[in-house]
C-alpha cells in the first residue's frame, strides 16, 4: 500500500502519525480520522489535480524562455562528386562543396521573443495563484456543508427524540384510557416523518462528505471526521476599503492585465519580425586541383509580405483583453456588492433569532407541552410548536450557513489567506 507523505509542517506529526496508521490497520480496528480546515487546506494545496497543473504550465512556461534564449543554429551542407575533364591541361579526380550559414538576430527581435516568454511565465505564475486560491475556497466550502449536514443531523434527530418521548407517553395514555386512538395515530404519523426526515439528512451528509473528498483532490479514510465549526461575526472593512483591496491583489485581475502585458509584447515581437534578418554564408569548393572559398550575406527583401495581418491580428488581440479586464472588473464588482449584502443580511437574521425567535419557539414547545398535560390543548397543538421549533432551528442553521458561505465569497474575492490558523 502506498501512503502519501504528507507534509509534517503542514499537517502536524501527530495528525501525520493517525493518518499512516488509519492506512495499516483494518476498518475493525481503525478509529475515525478527524481533519482540520487547515489541514484539509494544506492536503489540496498539494494534490489536488489543477494546482499539480498549474505548475506544470509553469515549468512550461520557463521552458519557453529558455527556448527564446536559445540562438539559431547555423546550418551545414556538403556535395562530393567526380570531376573529368577532357582537356589537355586539366585535372580529373575527386571534388567537394561545403557550405555552411549562420541566421543573425539583429535589432529587436531577440529582446522582443524574450520579453514575451517572460511574460507568458508570470501569466502563467499569477493564473496558478488565482487556482489556489479557488481551489481553498472550494474546500472552505465544503467543509462548512459537511458541518451543516451534520448539525442537521443533530436537530432533525433531537426533533425525532422529542416526537418520540411525545407518542410514547400519549401511548401510555391511550393504554389507560385517558386519551383516545386518534392522538396515538397522529403522534405516530409525526413520528414517521420526523424519521424520514432524518434519514433524509443522513444522506445529504454522506453526500457533502463524499463532494469534500473530491475538492481536497487526496483519498481521504472512508471513516474521516471534520472537525470544526461555523465562524463567528467577522468585522468587515467599508465595500469600497474590499473594492479597492479585491480589484488591486486579486490573481483574476492581475492575470488579465498580465495578459494585456504579454499581448502587447506579442505585438512588438510580431513587429520585430517584419525587420529582414540577414544570414552569414561561408562556402569552400575543393577541385582535383585549385581550392576556392567564397563569403557572403544573404537578405530577405520583404516585397510582397510585410506581415501587416500578423501584426493586425496581435493588436486586435490586445483590444479584445483590455474589453474582457473592464468586463472582468465589473463582475468583480457585481459580486463583491452580492456578497457584502449576503453577509450583511444573514447576520441581521441571525441576530433576530438569537434575540428572542429561538427562545420563544422553545418556550411554545414547553407550554403547549404543560397545557397538554392539564388537558387545555390537544395533541395538534403540541405537535405544531414541535414543527415549528424544528424549522426554526434549522433556519438559523441555514443562515449561520449563508454569512459563512458569504464569507468565504468575500475572502475569495478578496484574495486573502483562507487558512485561520497557518502554521
Amino acid at each position: 500500500m502506498n501512503i502519501p507523505s504528507f507534509p509534517l509542517r503542514r499537517l502536524g506529526k501527530s495528525c501525520l502519525a493517525t493518518v499512516v496508521l488509519c492506512g495499516f490497520l483494518s476498518p475493525s480496528a481503525r478509529s475515525a480520522t478527524k481533519l482540520t480546515l487547515d489541514q484539509a487546506i494544506a492536503l489540496a494545496e498539494d494534490f489536488h489535480p489543477l494546482i499539480r497543473a498549474g505548475i506544470a504550465q509553469i515549468e512550461a512556461a520557463q521552458a519557453g524562455l529558455t527556448t527564446a534564449r536559445a540562438y539559431p543554429n547555423p546550418i551545414a551542407s556538403a556535395i562530393a562528386g567526380g570531376q573529368t575533364i577532357r582537356v589537355p591541361g586539366n585535372v580529373s579526380g575527386f571534388s567537394h562543396f561545403f557550405t555552411i550559414t549562420q541566421p543573425l538576430e539583429l535589432g529587436p527581435l531577440r529582446p522582443t521573443r524574450l520579453q514575451l516568454a517572460q511574460r507568458n511565465r508570470e501569466s502563467n505564475e499569477i493564473r496558478l495563484a488565482g487556482t489556489r486560491i479557488g481551489v481553498r475556497s472550494s474546500v472552505r466550502r465544503a467543509f462548512f456543508l459537511v458541518l451543516r449536514r451534520r448539525a442537521e443531523i443533530d436537530i432533525l434527530q433531537e426533533s425525532l427524540r422529542l416526537v418520540e418521548q411525545l407518542r410514547n407517553r400519549i401511548q401510555v395514555r391511550v393504554d389507560v384510557g385517558e386519551a383516545g386512538r386518534l392522538e396515538l395515530i397522529r403522534a405516530e404519523s409525526e413520528v414517521i416523518t420526523a424519521r424520514s426526515a432524518a434519514n433524509s439528512a443522513q444522506l445529504q451528509y454522506i453526500f457533502a462528505l463524499a463532494q469534500f473528498r473530491t475538492t481536497v483532490g487526496s483519498t481521504l479514510e472512508p471513516d474521516i471526521e471534520i472537525e470544526g465549526k461555523l465562524d463567528e461575526t467577522v468585522a468587515l472593512p467599508p465595500l469600497e476599503t474590499i473594492r479597492q483591496q479585491a480589484l488591486a491583489q486579486h490573481p483574476i485581475m492581475a492575470f488579465v492585465r498580465a495578459e494585456i502585458k504579454r499581448l502587447e509584447a506579442n505585438v512588438s515581437y510580431e513587429v520585430a519580425q517584419r525587420r529582414p534578418q540577414p544570414q552569414v554564408i561561408g562556402e569552400i569548393e575543393r577541385p582535383p586541383d585549385s581550392p576556392s572559398y567564397r563569403f557572403g550575406v544573404s537578405i530577405p527583401i520583404n516585397v510582397w509580405n510585410r506581415r501587416e495581418g500578423p501584426i493586425a491580428e496581435a493588436a486586435a488581440q490586445v483590444r479584445v483583453a483590455a474589453a474582457v479586464a473592464r468586463n472582468r472588473e465589473l463582475e468583480f464588482i457585481s459580486a463583491l456588492d452580492a456578497a457584502y449584502a449576503r453577509y450583511n443580511l444573514a447576520n441581521q437574521q441571525l441576530n433576530a433569532f438569537q434575540e428572542g425567535l429561538l427562545l420563544e419557539a422553545d418556550e411554545a414547545v414547553r407550554a403547549a407541552e404543560a397545557a397538554y398535560r392539564l388537558g387545555e390543548r390537544g395533541i395538534l397543538e403540541v405537535l405544531d410548536s414541535q414543527r415549528v421549533l424544528r424549522t426554526v432551528r434549522l433556519d438559523f442553521l441555514n443562515t449561520q450557513y449563508d454569512r459563512q458561505s458569504a464569507l468565504v465569497d468575500l475572502d475569495e474575492l478578496r484574495a486573502v489567506d483562507l487558512r485561520r490558523n497557518v502554521p
